[in-house]
């Protein structure tokens, strides 16, 4: 402990990476002791980053900050709506871990900015929600459970997530797609267009099909947003009212 205190004064004031320390101090509350983890939150896979040998970029941080993040809303969800029930819990916190909201979070956090500066690549919205579950897997490894939870609830909930209009939003287009043509009597079927390479990633393009006829395609970097956003321009093709 008293290690870490003397390193983040040294990382504030002395470092030559104090213009980074300082940059993470107004991202997390504080100053880090461990910059070096920090920056490995913002090496995307695609910039070929190495070390004695070993690739490596911020994927297994991101995998960390993704299980907290989630038990962390868990939490803040579950102690904000006493009365809610399960279903609800589990739509609300759905809503906000959701690759959008992520990537809209670490849009108004700048983080594309401290992306630009460490990838020598196009900055896509998914690297910023990538980003940002990699900073929260660092801030976890610095300050624990409970350092992550402030940093979380303080720093990100209640200053970037407007939890009133993600209430009010309903944005699973697939469901409500589903439960038109469930409706009316129409048979509908979600097929794979194609696959193939954009920006060294898989991307796919899905079609909805409804009762035969292909009403509208989309292309994602995984099968299921890209079904949600041909979903959507199907409800608009068909008329039927979503709130965006």
């Amino acid at each position: 402990m008293i290690l870490d205190a003397v390193q983040r004064i040294h990382n504030r004031y002395i470092s030559a990476d104090r213009d980074f320390a300082h940059r993470m101090r107004e991202l997390v509350g504080f100053t880090p002791a461990k910059l070096a983890l920090y920056k490995h939150a913002f090496l995307h896979r695609s910039s070929h980053n190495q070390q004695n040998g070993y690739r490596y970029n911020n994927e297994r941080l991101e995998y960390l900050g993704d299980a907290l993040l989630s038990s962390i809303v868990a939490e803040y969800l579950y102690c904000k709506y006493p009365k809610g029930d399960e279903g609800f819990l589990t739509k609300m916190r759905s809503k906000v871990v959701k690759r959008k909201t992520l990537n809209t979070v670490a849009g108004k956090m700048q983080l594309d900015l401290i992306l630009q500066e460490y990838n020598p690549t196009y900055i896509s919205k998914s690297m910023l929600g990538n980003a940002f579950e990699a900073l929260v897997g660092a801030v976890y490894l610095e300050r624990g459970y409970d350092g992550a939870k402030n940093f979380i609830v303080k720093r990100v909930l209640q200053e970037y997530v407007d939890m009133a209009e993600l209430e009010n939003r309903e944005d699973n287009f697939k469901s409500t797609l589903l439960e038109y043509c469930q409706k009316h009597g129409k048979k509908i079927s979600f097929q794979t267009v194609s696959k193939y390479k954009h920006q060294k990633r898989d991307k796919f393009k899905m079609a909805v099909v409804i009762d035969g006829k292909e009403m509208a395609t989309a292309d994602a970097y995984n099968k299921k947003s890209a079904e949600q956003r041909a979903s959507r321009i199907a409800l608009e093709g068909l008329r039927v009212a979503i709130s965006s």
